[in-house]
């Protein structure tokens, strides 16, 4: 692909001495939600009036004290749902309303009318500045440009006596910031500052968009710190951010905008929002988390925003969007599901606040609602470790170390064959199938014990005789022999028959389930004369007899 001067590089501020690289975000900034704007008008199917109640109810909750609620003036519906934000008191007394509006007279005026009985609200305005809007939208110069947004706020200012008892701060956004002269940004908001009367306690709110993102991120903080410095009267305006993700870089550009002097942040719950949609507050929030900072949003139950913002909006959410989709706390690689797997296991014995370092999860997936049981998933690309932490996790069954590598193999082998990822009964039944349930070539139909006393007074051990009928190879063995045990005894009798002679080389057990459920789980490892090595598992409600059925378990795996 060849621009071929279709395009050009992003023109940087002309900052020197920058001092944003140097700094770390502390606190959080104020958060203003957009959703029920920005986000709404972004939806193929808008919400309804009850819908945004329910909304709005839902932001509340997480903790936002500003909301962006509309444009009231823009039809029926917008103008209905703040009514009934006010007249059925869904507004605690520290959430503030915001509320967008074209700065024209009729506009304005139903605005503040919809505005009746409530207590403090943000009045939004805007216009477009960006050399392209100038040029194809309006088809003014800069200084007609500069005019429409002072006759806003001047429009704003007169019309404020039809509304009283209310607070009103107002916003100016000059649109299209990101393409804007930075300079000519600049001017324009510093009349906006004068023609409102700006002071320390009535500060205007600034609010610089990425209506389209067109730069990289340290270009968009240079932009912010210039226009931080320049602005004059800094202690008299609050500098918000409103990023759009057309780079795929709006979280990115809000932190290093926060670094270069922002305090206040416009965006919407999951990126939602027009063309590649608006900045994800929960990314932002949950980020300033992992790094020990309060974000004074609530997002310990992801599940259930995520469950409320898809049934609200019928959007749905992307499956790798960082901390909120489905597979985030899922790892298919086998290196990944083992590191996990250990890195879990170890906070097992640990105090809930310590430090958390779990390999390849950056936050406590319990920290935000989620759970444990995701987190690993068994597919073709999965390693020994990740069947091995299913059949633990979901089955108790705790099976040896050195025994992973062949239960890997055993479902990864499934996995492949299927092309697709395996459920977590799927993966038992395949172990059950390779271990617990084989019957040939070896099979035990009968098998008696009988427990033989030494001499009273001596140091004889206790005996045990078993006597088996066994098939091997689909041949019937009757066969009987002695041994310090049950297992030891039937190991004995089976080199009566032709099975492979074998030595135990490890065995392992223990017990599953409880009370009168709780059965024995036997692993065990036998070297063949050959020098192969297999692994048998048995499960049974008598100890001993588990161990049996893992030789005969070993004798009859085959690779």
């Amino acid at each position: 692909m060849n621009p071929n001067g279709k395009y050009r590089a992003f023109k940087p501020a002309p900052l020197t001495n920058r001092t944003w690289p140097t700094k770390s975000i502390k606190k959080a900034p104020v958060w203003c939600s957009v959703d029920l704007r920005d986000g709404n008008q972004a939806l193929v199917n808008p919400m309804g009036v009850d819908q945004k109640l329910e909304f709005f109810d839902l932001l509340v909750k997480i903790g936002f004290k500003e909301i962006e609620v509309g444009f009231p003036s823009s039809s029926q519906t917008e103008y209905d749902f703040l009514r009934r934000l006010i007249e059925e008191k869904h507004v605690p007394d520290d959430v503030t309303l915001q509320v967008l509006c074209q700065a024209r007279e009729h506009l304005v005026k139903k605005t503040f009318e919809a505005l009746e009985g409530c207590k403090k609200a943000i009045f939004h305005i805007y216009n477009s500045t960006s050399p392209a809007q100038r040029l194809y939208t309006f088809n003014k110069t800069k200084e007609e440009i500069k005019q429409i947004a002072v006759d806003g706020v001047r429009c704003v200012k007169n019309c404020m006596s039809v509304l009283e008892g209310t607070q009103i701060q107002l916003e100016y956004s000059p649109e299209s910031f990101s393409n804007t002269e930075i300079d000519y940004a600049v001017e324009i908001c510093r009349a906006v500052m004068d023609e409102w009367g700006a002071t320390p306690k009535n500060k205007v709110i600034l609010n610089l968009p990425t209506t389209v993102e067109c730069c990289l991120p340290n270009h968009f903080a240079d932009q912010i710190e210039y226009f931080c410095r320049k602005i004059g009267s800094r202690d008299s305006c609050i500098i918000s951010l409103h990023n759009h993700n057309d780079r795929g870089e709006s979280v990115a550009q809000c932190e290093l905008g926060l670094l270069a002097g922002a305090e206040r942040v416009e965006g919407c719950l999951f990126g939602n929002g027009e063309r590649t949609g608006n900045l994800d507050i929960i990314t932002v929030a949950l980020n300033m988390f992992t790094q020990g900072i309060d974000p004074e949003l609530d997002f310990s139950n992801i599940p259930f925003i995520s469950k409320a913002f898809t049934r609200l909006t019928g959007m749905e959410i992307y499956p790798r969007l960082p901390y909120s989709g489905e597979l985030v706390f899922t790892a298919f690689s086998g290196s990944h599901q083992d590191a996990i797997r250990k890195g879990m296991s170890a906070r097992v014995n640990m105090k809930p606040n310590e430090l958390w370092d779990v390999p390849y999860l950056p936050i406590d997936p319990h920290d935000i609602g989620r759970h444990y049981e995701g987190i690993i998933r068994i597919n073709s690309q999965s390693g020994k470790g990740g069947a091995a932490y299913i059949l633990e996790k979901h089955f108790g069954i705790v099976a040896p170390k050195a025994m992973h590598p062949y239960i890997g193999a055993v479902v990864k082998e499934k996995a492949d064959s299927l092309q697709r990822e395996l459920t977590y009964e799927e993966v038992y039944g395949i172990f059950a199938e390779k271990w617990l349930n084989t019957k040939t070539p070896l099979d035990v139909k009968e098998i008696t014990e009988r427990h033989i006393e030494g001499e009273r007074g001596s140091n004889e051990d206790e005996k045990v005789e078993a006597d088996a009928t066994v098939i091997w190879q689909n041949v019937t063995y009757k066969v009987s022999a002695h041994g310090n045990g049950p297992l030891d005894a039937f190991v004995a009798a089976l080199k009566q028959t032709p099975a492979p002679k074998f030595n135990i080389v490890s065995f392992h057990e223990h017990s599953i389930g409880g009370g009168s459920d709780t059965k024995a789980m036997a692993y065990v490892c036998i070297a063949k004369e050959n020098g192969e090595e297999a692994w048998g598992v048995g499960k049974s409600s008598n100890v001993g007899r588990a161990g049996i059925a893992a030789v005969v378990s070993a004798l009859n795996f085959i690779k």
